[in-house]
């Protein structure tokens, strides 16, 4: 908790360096800022669980209707870039408040999967589906959320950290410290703090629960769906695996993937070795949010395979092995965990397969970590539905825990 209340005190002042200028954003300690983006009311949240839930996804699954209505908030903070001597960036993410909670709320920390724009973060919720449905499964049943936009989406105006362990965990670090900030401004104190993620969402939460428990920082627990827990293994799988269920916007996030590392690792010249010089342009417009991703797909291949030069697949350059060693040491499961964990995963899921996903379960019963429990959405959950089964099961756990 000490390290946490430094943190908090070490901002680099966003108010002073002309982020945070408009009159309707409140500056508190730390150079931490908030405004006010509206409230999601009992229609809104209801159609969240109806409506948009079914243009989501086919899935078939209900939630119970909500009970709060819920106050949003944008938070502006500071953060640094570890891989870039901890250099100081502004950073948003969004805060979500039930109306009328209970006494010290349960605080949970949501870390958003993949986006190809900019805007598509918790702090636009009207842009993020998977963010509206946090909101209504647990802000509106009495949970207080926050979640990180990420260094590189949201306002930041730094390249894309997309995978990139350590930016990543201390964006959602940061944003812990702001929302703690915000929440003390408006006299409310939360009890056990819970994580959840999907996707890349979930190595995002994954690492961010690694650095909160390296600082003794307690979780009550943590759950994640379809997680990428070997980064090495994700990506090779993509390129020499192929599976039927395989979605074309996996190039999208290899493009991501490839071009984040080149500039957060200090890998000059990866994308250009790794990829097609037919398709470079797209993908790099691509990662510097030019385009969408139903632009770029026009213009890429079917395959992660066919976007990627044969010389890159086989590892034969200098640049390429070094990429392959960032992977691999990008792992998000080779800890002895302190938080008991659940990994959700579905039989069809377009990214990632049940065994990358359960990785972590036998792995910490080797070396006796806190519990970790691989939990199956079933056999016709893909990569949404396997989210969408999550936060049923998340919630009826988490709410289990925070009664004890």
């Amino acid at each position: 908790m000490k390290r946490i209340q430094t943190l908090a005190m070490a901002g680099c002042g966003l108010l002073a360096t002309g982020i945070l200028t408009g009159a309707e954003v409140k500056s508190v300690s730390g150079g931490v800022g908030y405004e006010a983006l509206g409230t999601y009311d009992a229609d809104r949240l209801n159609s969240i669980l109806t409506k948009e839930l079914e243009a989501f996804s086919s899935f078939p699954i209900s939630y119970p209707p909500p009970r709060n209505e819920v106050r949003l908030f944008r938070i502006y903070y500071s953060t640094v870039i570890p891989e870039d001597n901890n250099r100081p960036v502004p950073a948003s993410g969004l805060l979500a408040i039930p109306v009328n909670p209970p006494a010290r709320p349960p605080l949970l920390s949501y870390q958003h999967g993949t986006v190809f724009s900019k805007d598509e973060v918790p702090s636009i919720p009207d842009k993020s589906m998977e963010t509206r449905l946090m909101l209504a499964c647990f802000a509106a049943h009495g949970y207080v959320v926050i979640a990180a936009d990420y260094i590189g989406k949201g306002i930041s105006t730094e390249p894309d950290s997309y995978l990139v362990k350590e930016s990543t965990a201390q964006a959602c670090l940061d944003m812990l410290i702001a929302s703690r900030a915000v929440l003390a401004d408006m006299n409310i104190q939360t009890g056990d703090l819970f994580l959840s993620g999907w996707s890349q969402g979930s190595f995002s939460t994954t690492v961010f629960q690694n650095r909160l428990e390296a600082i003794g920082e307690p979780v009550k627990a943590a759950g994640v769906a379809s997680a990428p827990n070997d980064l090495y293994l994700c990506f090779n799988r993509w390129i020499h695996v192929r599976s039927e269920f395989d979605v074309q916007w996996l190039l999208g996030a290899a493009a991501l993937l490839v071009h984040s590392y080149e500039k957060y690792y200090n890998l000059p010249g990866l994308a250009d070795t790794a990829i097609r010089p037919a398709y470079r342009k797209t993908a790099r417009d691509l990662y510097e949010n030019k385009i969408t991703w139903e632009e770029a797909a026009k213009s890429l291949p079917e395959t992660t395979k066919e976007l990627l030069t044969e010389e890159f697949v086989q590892s034969g350059t200098l640049v390429a092995d070094r990429f392959s060693r960032a992977l691999q040491n990008n792992q998000a499961y080779n800890w002895r965990f302190k938080t008991p964990t659940r990994f959700y995963y579905g039989q069809i899921d377009e990214v990632v397969t049940p065994y990358m996903v359960t990785l972590p379960v036998e792995y910490q019963k080797t070396i006796a970590g806190a519990p970790a429990e691989g939990i199956f959405a079933g056999e016709k959950a893909n990569h949404r539905g396997t989210f969408l089964f999550s936060l049923k099961d998340l919630k009826a756990w988490f709410d289990r825990l925070s009664c004890q």
